[in-house]
């Protein structure tokens, strides 16, 4: 009779002991298989939209890049076409130059 009150003691200290794996508790397994599953659709999703900025990043660069280049080639063009009108024309320039000025100082005076 000794042994079998040891046996149930051991079997129920078992049960409450939190040293113990939980064999008997459902409501923690699935509350674990749910987290991980939540943890694991995440990280998947955050892994797709990581890709899909990644992509976008290097498309946005690429078609800024290609923008630069062009709005250089446009300056080095109308930059020579400026400098040969002002090496023509100085004194259109200067009457130029001036205008501009007198427009600006009436803008500034103004506000």
């Amino acid at each position: 009779m000794a042994t079998t009150t040891t046996n149930t003691t051991t079997s129920a200290n078992s049960k409450t002991d939190p040293k113990t794996p939980h064999a008997e508790a459902p409501l923690t397994d699935k509350a674990t298989s749910a987290a991980h599953n939540a943890v694991d659709a995440l990280s998947t999703r955050a892994a797709t939209a990581e890709q899909n900025i990644r992509e976008g990043a290097n498309s946005s660069a690429e078609t800024l890049s290609e923008k630069q280049q062009i709005a250089r080639e446009k300056l080095n063009q109308y930059s020579g076409k400026t400098r040969k009108f002002a090496a023509e024309n100085p004194l259109a320039t200067a009457g130029i130059a001036f205008a501009a000025g007198m427009l600006v100082s009436a803008l500034v005076r103004n506000k």
